[in-house]
């Protein structure tokens, strides 16, 4: 991950150099956060408390190269849960050092907040948000499970007790929706997430939140977020709330955009993006094959 585009632009390997001159020795294991990006194994860089920080810089690295190269130049940044804190960084809100910290204190309080096993997700395609809601209050049982992720397109992901998405995920079939438990450590966005958003909480409380330069959409609120106090009350909130994707992609559209790129690994949000809004074009960036594709989408 992040490895093709070190080899290749300088600005990518000193950001990765600068994760882990971030984290003092021993905080990523025995390995650097490059080495485990890089390199792996996989099983350690699919920990959250490391996937969150790797996904991040290599969410950084690819901006930086698409601003040196292109002189590429946002009009507006969201991001996807762990992808706002990126987006944040990108805009100067957040120092990229403690955008990296504060992702690891993240994905450790969250891994933290439910033992593994008891929590689970599953993505829900074919219903509307309300008829989920009535599956997931029939589903409870006096346990947990809610709307976490509200994708777009028919996708909506529930997270909560075990048991409780078990349940949800079999009414859902009976109603002729498409239902699948997801491979997951924790039951993100909801409100077994409680622990874990006081931790991001106390950590915010120690560092500096800058106004963006940068204007962000929240996916928290799918909203434009200015006001430092805001930021940082959001990405607490962001911990236990759902992430309201299709709502931020549509206020996006006041930006008027020609082209959207997807910074960092994978192509997840240009999928959804193609449900939400199939006129926009879209360009992933993980690669030097992104960065090549995405300037000429650029000229």
């Amino acid at each position: 991950m992040g490895k093709a585009l070190a080899d290749r632009f300088a600005v990518a390997r000193h950001t990765f150099e600068e994760a882990d001159a971030a984290f003092a020795a021993g905080d990523t294991g025995s390995r650097r956060l490059s080495t485990l990006c890089y390199e792996g194994p996989e099983e350690e860089l699919q920990l959250t408390e490391i996937t969150q920080p790797a996904i991040l810089t290599a969410s950084v690295a690819a901006y930086r190269v698409l601003e040196e190269t292109t002189g590429f130049a946002p009009r507006v940044l969201a991001g996807h849960s762990l992808g706002e804190w990126s987006a944040l960084v990108v805009a100067g809100a957040l120092a990229f050092g403690d955008g990296l910290h504060g992702v690891r204190e993240r994905g450790r309080a969250m891994q933290e907040a439910v033992p593994v096993g008891v929590g689970a997700m599953a993505a829900i395609i074919g219903l509307d948000a309300a008829a989920l809601g009535q599956l997931c209050e029939a589903a409870a049982e006096g346990e947990v499970v809610a709307p976490a992720n509200l994708n777009g397109g028919g996708q909506i992901v529930v997270a909560g007790h075990a048991g409780a998405v078990d349940r949800l995920v079999r009414l859902a079939g009976e109603r002729g929706a498409r239902a699948l438990r997801l491979d997951v450590s924790a039951p993100f966005h909801c409100a077994l997430m409680a622990p874990a958003a006081a931790a991001v909480g106390r950590f915010l409380d120690g560092i500096a939140v800058r106004e963006p330069r940068l204007p962000v959409v929240t996916s928290v609120e799918a909203r434009l977020v200015r006001d430092p106090v805001d930021v940082a009350a959001l990405l607490v909130g962001q911990v236990t709330a759902p992430v309201r994707w299709e709502d931020t992609m549509n206020a996006l559209r006041a930006f008027e955009p020609t082209v959207a790129v997807e910074l960092g690994p994978g192509t997840v949000l240009t999928g959804l993006a193609r449900r939400v809004w199939p006129e926009l074009r879209c360009q992933a960036v993980g690669g030097v094959a992104g960065v090549e594709r995405t300037r000429e989408a650029l000229a």
